[in-house]
């Protein structure tokens, strides 16, 4: 199975979750969104495949940081454009493989998920 974890560097989430990978020695790519971006496409499955508010991370300072107003009309089209703008905003990190999305790390989840 083909994996990839996106999230970004300095998240301490991000870091545990590639600390279990590496430690069950289980075979992924990282994809930073600061340094490799975010592109359309990934994210319209993301959303299409989940609630808006299941991808995106309402207790970051990224969403902190958007206007009241935004935050309260926010639907999966605004999500989209939000997180886009800045991919800080998804829920991390992301774990994705062949039939597999995972958002936010879980030691136990991990564990079922990748047995």
């Amino acid at each position: 199975m083909a994996l990839t974890l996106y999230g970004i560097s300095n998240c301490d989430t991000v870091r545990k979750a590639r600390r279990w990978l590496d430690a069950a020695k289980v075979d992924y790519r990282f994809h930073d969104f600061r340094q490799d971006g975010l592109d359309d496409a990934t994210l319209k499955r993301w959303l299409g495949s989940r609630e808006w508010d299941s991808v995106i991370n309402r207790r970051s300072t990224s969403w902190k940081a958007l206007p009241a107003e935004d935050r309260e009309a926010m639907d999966a089209d605004s999500a989209a454009s939000a997180a886009l703008a800045a991919p800080t905003l998804i829920k991390r990190p992301v774990l994705e493989g062949d039939g597999l999305l995972e958002f936010g790390f879980n030691e136990s989840r991990y564990a079922t998920l990748l047995s």
